[in-house]
């Protein structure tokens, strides 16, 4: 099979199984188990938990000891056995926990699957800033291909869900095994440091003031992400509450509308290698905050009907939002690292996005929400929240505009010389 096609199924499978349940869960949260929103926001928490030292850590696990595919695919093969098992929790502090213990096999996988690609496209002599974006997009459109059939089931609301994303995951997993052998790039000799034999020396990247102010700026974002993944079906949801939007399409399959934001990411996916090669890296990443701005500022504004074009804007810009940091994030990441530390330095990315990142959006976010924009019959100010987020995303933008320093170079990504680490190397 060819290289390309089998990397491509890898993608649609891994995102796949969160859109089988991320979008949606919350549905499931507040109207059929009718459970607190302080809680929810800590089911939320979870990924982020998971993410501040699960990613780091396989990442350290596939640089040293074990073929990155192999753990790759023992990961999914947990993660399916705790999603079968989530519909038979009765009680949301249980809940949390077989969350968590989900999250601690599935985020690790989102670095491992990069970590995984990068390496395969490398060894076949392949140009990872062109070739990888078409790959990674077909994840988008796993990730849409599931939020259409757990609405289209009737599943929004429903523990099906979750058998949905178990068995996406044990397909994943064994499939993991037949995919190229990407083995450990670092090995441990009587020379090397403590720091080297645990496979900590990614961490020197943040000695590197340019990349300590870029990882910070991945935390503030990812705590973004973790707003609109938890709150947004359930603010589509809450229109049903009001009579002249009750049976309107967007109240009937809000997983459905929520999906264009993911067809929208299929798009803006292909543009990040121009977008990186005119700009460059900062410009993007900008472009990135600013589309956070317009995604909450619309949907603080929109409704099913006569406002329902902002919210399908909202759903639009929100692919540029997502895209073009965490895809270019990661690209800029590969190309300021060695190839001794590419997993680990991966798995510091996404904990600083959907580790310290997830926690600080949804833990706040949950606090907040429940005691200023939440009144005492249980009802949301859905506006007064979606403009304080887009508040949030623009002093993000200012902060970024002045401390960020990074100059734009003509040359592909890819090509661009790691600066800084080559003392780190020798250090």
């Amino acid at each position: 099979m060819n290289t390309k096609l089998r990397l491509i199924i890898l993608s649609f499978l891994q995102f796949f199984i969160w859109g089988s349940w991320l979008i949606t869960i919350g549905a499931y949260w507040f109207q059929t188990k009718q459970w607190s929103g302080a809680q929810f926001g800590a089911i939320f928490s979870t990924m982020g938990i998971a993410s501040i030292f699960m990613p780091s850590l396989m990442g350290i696990v596939a640089d040293k000891y074990i073929n990155a595919e192999k753990l790759y695919g023992i990961l999914h093969i947990l993660g399916g056995l705790t999603l079968l098992s989530i519909p038979l929790v009765d009680n949301p502090t249980t809940f949390f926990w077989v969350i968590l213990l989900n999250m601690i096999f599935y985020m690790p996988t989102l670095s491992l699957s990069i970590a995984v690609s990068f390496s395969v496209l490398k060894t076949e002599g392949l140009d990872v800033v062109k070739d990888y974006p078409p790959i990674r997009v077909w994840g988008t459109i796993g990730f849409i291909v599931a939020m259409w059939t757990v609405s289209l089931l009737g599943f929004e609301k429903s523990a099906s869900q979750f058998y949905v994303a178990a068995a996406a995951a044990f397909v994943l997993g064994l499939y993991s095994f037949t995919l190229p052998k990407c083995p450990p790039q670092s090995t441990a000799t009587s020379n090397q440091s403590l720091v080297e034999i645990l496979g900590l020396k990614s961490f020197a990247i943040l000695r590197d003031r340019k990349m300590l102010t870029f990882f910070m700026f991945a935390l503030l974002l990812g705590a973004a992400l973790q707003l609109t993944n938890a709150y947004g079906d359930t603010f589509l949801h809450d229109f049903d509450k009001t009579p002249a939007y009750r049976d309107t399409l967007t109240v009937r399959y809000p997983a459905i509308i929520m999906s264009i934001s993911q067809i929208s990411e299929t798009l803006f996916i292909l543009a990040i290698p121009f977008f990186l090669r005119r700009f460059g890296i900062k410009q993007v990443m900008l472009f990135s905050m600013i589309a956070w701005v317009l995604r909450f500022g619309l949907f603080a504004y929109g409704n099913p009907a006569d406002g329902l074009w902002m919210i399908i804007l909202s759903c639009i810009v929100y692919g540029m939002a997502f895209d073009f940091f965490n895809i270019s994030g990661s690209l800029f990441v590969e190309t300021q690292t060695q190839p001794s530390i590419r997993a680990s330095a991966q798995g510091l990315f996404m904990m600083m996005t959907n580790g310290f990142g997830a926690v600080l959006g949804s833990s706040l976010s949950g606090i907040i929400i429940q005691e200023y924009f939440t009144d005492a019959s249980g009802t949301k100010d859905w506006q007064g929240i979606w403009l304080t987020f887009a508040g949030y995303a623009l002093v993000i933008a200012v902060l970024f505009v002045i401390l960020f320093k990074h100059k734009h170079s003509s040359e592909p990504a890819a090509e661009v010389e790691p600066e800084g680490l080559l003392s780190m190397e020798q250090a």
